[in-house]
């Protein structure tokens, strides 16, 4: 498939260029999955906290615009994938909806702050059966699959016709003023300040980790293939975050 094989071609010319760069290249296929599941681990005890500092406390505000993107009423069936500390579970049953986290993370899970069911599982083989939920959301994982296509596969596969999925992921400002102060602070200050907080290792990885989303007309192709239609991305606080929203089209 042409989407596939321009997602490949963006991997392989970011990881070649942070190599060549003097930092390591980033990890790849089950040395990505070890990697990623190793370093949220790590982090989870001052996970939310320290999103809150280096976010501002907007990652709330952003949370809340994913779960009513979704736009589905009380009683709704909702995926939370790579739920980590249960934010967008929260939120979810705040509005009444019936969440249930998935995280390969047992880490993150294991200091979930949330009442909803929580299952360790690997995002890209969800044990839940076909058509089986009303909506799906993701936060901030997106560049953490090791398989952005099989994802989004998995997501079409489980949500029933109809179904709403909403992914929220960071993103880079157009304006070229707002891109630099934004690449100075995501690249610099982040992993300095995480590093005083929690773990400097992991602070560093995640601004690099933006390399592995491919361009974004290419990411909305990807998912408009596997079945999902309506498909918009609107971007958050300036650009620097971004939410992706897609409806599961009907079977024909």
């Amino acid at each position: 498939m042409a989407g596939s094989r321009s997602v490949r071609r963006v991997k392989a010319s970011a990881t070649a260029t942070a190599g060549s760069a003097g930092t390591p290249a980033l990890p790849e296929g089950e040395a990505k999955v070890a990697a990623v599941r190793s370093m949220f681990d790590a982090i989870a005890p001052r996970y939310d906290r320290v999103n809150r500092l280096l976010t501002f406390g907007m990652d709330v505000g952003w949370r809340r615009r994913t779960v009513g993107a979704l736009g589905l009423p009380a009683g709704s069936v909702v995926l939370d994938v790579a739920a980590g500390t249960g934010d967008l579970c929260r939120e979810l049953q705040g509005r009444g909806m019936r969440a249930v986290g998935i995280d390969m993370a047992l880490g993150m899970l294991s200091h979930a702050r949330t009442a909803a069911p929580l299952v360790q599982a690997d995002a890209l083989a969800l044990p839940v059966p076909a058509a089986a939920a009303d909506g799906l959301t993701c936060g901030f994982a997106l560049r953490n699959f090791v398989d952005l296509d099989r994802f989004f596969a998995e997501a079409a596969r489980v949500l029933r016709p109809g179904g709403r999925l909403a992914l929220l992921e960071v993103a880079e400002p157009a304006n070229p003023v707002l891109r630099a102060g934004h690449g100075l602070y995501f690249g610099k200050v982040v992993p300095v300040v995480g590093g005083w907080l929690s773990d400097r290792a992991a602070y560093s990885y995640l601004p690099r980790s933006v390399a592995y989303l491919p361009e974004v007309p290419v990411m909305l192709d990807l998912l408009r293939n596997k079945g999902f239609e309506a498909v918009e991305r609107r971007l958050l606080s300036t650009g620097i975050a971004q939410l992706v929203t897609a409806t599961r089209r009907a079977a024909p």
